[in-house]
């Protein structure tokens, strides 16, 4: 199954089925057209973000292994300088370092997650002068459904959206739940039978992005 969506000038986004393991997924992540290849403000908010929090718990998983790394290279059976302490038992400073490193990784990271949940929250309009085009998305089975009110036209598994301009998308499902993802755009949606939610996206430039129906 292959969705299909479309920039207008013409930016196209392909919704395709995510892999069947989110490893896999986040492998691909890495490629060009992932979420570390953003081509619109949400997209680019959210790699930021994502950036940051793994700068961020680098700074306790790379001390680590060197640490790990470096125990295990001092007190081998030949080094004779290593000190051997049977009665060692406690240590104020490696439990301040052993305590405080992942305190501080834990606020920082929830300052960067409370912070990015409100600034890029899903049902936040886009700042632009630009009213955005409104669209509806219907998840059906094995296919999307695209409608556009204001041009009274819809599509099946394509979807065109002018580059440049924000878009609001209202979503919901006539079948089971699925989600509605463009890892370039950002925000990834839960679309559910009987309920409607709000995204907001913009495309920067012309191009073809590819989408996944996460519960495929």
């Amino acid at each position: 199954m292959l969705l299909r969506a479309i920039v207008r000038n013409c930016a196209v986004i392909r919704l395709g089925c995510l892999g069947a393991t989110m490893l896999l997924a986040a492998l691909l992540a890495g490629c060009q057209g992932g979420v570390l290849d953003p081509q619109g403000p949400v997209g680019a908010a959210q790699r930021t973000i994502l950036l940051n929090s793994v700068a961020i718990m680098l700074a306790i998983v790379v001390p680590t292994i060197v640490a790990t790394l470096g125990f295990a290279w001092w007190f081998r059976e030949t080094n004779t300088r290593a000190r051997y302490l049977p009665e060692w038992a406690y240590s104020g400073r490696i439990e301040l370092v052993v305590w405080s490193i992942p305190i501080l990784v834990i606020l920082f990271l929830s300052g960067i997650i409370w912070i990015g949940s409100h600034d890029l929250d899903p049902m936040k309009p886009l700042d632009s002068q630009q009213k955005p085009l409104e669209v509806q998305v219907v998840s059906l089975d094995w296919k999307w459904l695209f409608i556009y009110p204001e041009q009274n036209v819809a599509s099946i598994n394509q979807l065109v959206v002018p580059a440049g301009r924000p878009v609001h998308f209202s979503l919901t499902s006539a079948s089971v739940m699925n989600a509605f993802f463009v890892p370039q755009l950002g925000g990834m949606i839960y679309t559910m039978n009987g309920m409607t939610t709000q995204l907001h996206l913009q495309a920067d430039q012309p191009g073809e992005f590819y989408g996944r129906s996460a519960h495929f």
